[in-house]
């Protein structure tokens, strides 16, 4: 199983820091964000990676490398335009081939095991999902007995791991475009499942919430 790690933003809300620096590449604890998932990812036998980038991409490339020190492969899917999300993913999908792979938002920090991911999820998407936290109450989707609904009783936010199956984006044309509008209309066909992760997890958007990531992984 193969992962795709999205750190192609510019990360504007975290300006100064990020005028010179990837945000990706941004120190918590003294490693760089994206190190946290990389080796979570080899922890748990994921070592097929593609990373994709843009702004700054080349700092990126050189500071990860091939990725043989961290016991993986690393790939990049180089990005001279904004993509978005989901353009992101389907530019790099021939890197990642025919298989369901692993997508983690490079911009957050989180202690989940990766090897609780199913390999091949029942439909085309499987979505971690995890309490709103405060700067984003209203949530995302709504997770139903082991399925995801765009809306629901109880709403939980997207914590930006998932594994996708290619299919998801069959038919989708080159360019920009997010992906929440690709897994709503899987949602409405029945074919995302999801699950709660009730552990330390941050989007680590603000240069506030930054230093609450630091906070985290010392204590971790």
């Amino acid at each position: 199983m193969k992962a795709m790690i999205l750190a192609a933003g510019k990360g504007e809300r975290m300006r100064p820091l990020t005028l010179h620096t990837p945000k990706p590449l941004l120190p918590v604890a003294g490693k760089a964000l994206i190190e946290y998932h990389i080796e979570a990812l080899a922890a748990a036998g994921i070592t097929g990676l593609v990373i994709n980038h843009a702004w700054l991409g080349q700092q990126v490339e050189q500071a990860l490398g091939d990725g043989s020190r961290y016991g993986v492969s690393i790939v990049y899917s180089r990005e001279t335009e904004p993509l978005e999300t989901g353009g992101g993913i389907l530019r790099a999908l021939p890197l990642l081939g025919d298989d369901p792979f692993v997508l983690v938002n490079g911009d957050i920090w989180a202690d989940y095991d990766f090897a609780r991911l199913p390999q091949q999820p029942d439909g085309l998407a499987h979505l971690v999902l995890v309490d709103n936290p405060e700067h984003h109450g209203g949530g995302d989707f709504a997770l139903e007995q082991g399925q995801v609904r765009s809306a629901g009783a109880s709403m939980l936010t997207y914590s930006g791991i998932a594994v996708l199956h290619p299919q998801l984006f069959a038919g989708c044309a080159g360019g920009a475009f997010r992906l929440a509008p690709l897994l709503r209309a899987a949602m409405e066909e029945g074919l995302v499942s999801g699950e709660h992760f009730a552990g330390r997890w941050l989007d680590v958007g603000t240069v506030e919430r930054l230093a609450l990531a630091e906070s985290m992984a010392l204590q971790a």
